[in-house]
């Protein structure tokens, strides 16, 4: 994982963030070691870390094709922020990683194999794999078609659905650790493999598809 790139949101998320593109300070370090990006912090008055709200469905929108097929390590901090919607779960990214083909850990790096062809897509799929055999982990493809790049989702904090949430991860608790950590957000949005390869901007065709959304200000 030498060349891995990480993007972080540091601290306690207070507020749902929904710019398309958030301001960011870059702490610059080694090559050998992740790069965490930084909010810039605002003033805000004391609220739960985890908000939970009712989201108005009719309010958000799908994000474009065109948003997730630019290099993983661009991509990477532009999805911290966005929402994912399952179901009635709706969780907002606050961590991420970014792979390129060369990079030691990418699963792209040997080619294309029955597991990893997802990850060979265009942007914007989903490439869902078992890690360990009991993990699964969402990561957005990124880049264009046959290029072998994505963004694994390290953390999440849930917005819609804490019931469903805790009910899945097994734990009634609303701390950043429901959601800390790629396997337990796998988790949270009842994720399997056969996600592996799906269309993340794809119109929803009833209440078990998987979109990545943003919210849209009417």
């Amino acid at each position: 994982m030498s060349k891995t790139q990480r993007f972080k949101r540091v601290g306690k998320l207070k507020q749902p963030i929904f710019t398309t593109e958030p301001e960011h300070e870059t702490r610059p370090s080694l090559r050998s070691k992740s790069v965490t990006i930084r909010a810039k912090p605002k003033p805000k008055p004391k609220l739960n870390p985890f908000p939970i709200s009712d989201i108005p469905v009719d309010k958000l929108t799908i994000l474009p094709p065109e948003f997730c097929q630019i290099d993983s390590l661009d991509l990477a901090p532009r999805l911290l922020g966005k929402l994912l919607r399952k179901d009635d779960v709706v969780l907002q990214i606050t961590e991420v990683e970014a792979y390129r083909p060369n990079d030691s850990a990418c699963h792209g790096r040997f080619g294309i194999t029955a597991r990893t062809a997802p990850v060979f897509g265009a942007g914007g799929h989903a490439y869902v794999y078992l890690c360990y055999g009991l993990h699964s982990m969402l990561n957005i493809v990124a880049d264009k078609e046959g290029v072998g790049a994505a963004v694994l989702i390290r953390s999440c904090a849930p917005i819609c659905g804490l019931e469903t949430i805790q009910q899945r991860r097994g734990q009634k608790t609303d701390k950043p650790v429901l959601l800390s950590g790629p396997g337990k957000v796998g988790q949270a949005l009842g994720l399997t493999t056969e996600w592996s390869n799906h269309c993340l901007y794809t119109p929803a065709c009833g209440r078990r598809r998987f979109r990545t959304l943003r919210w849209s200000r009417a």
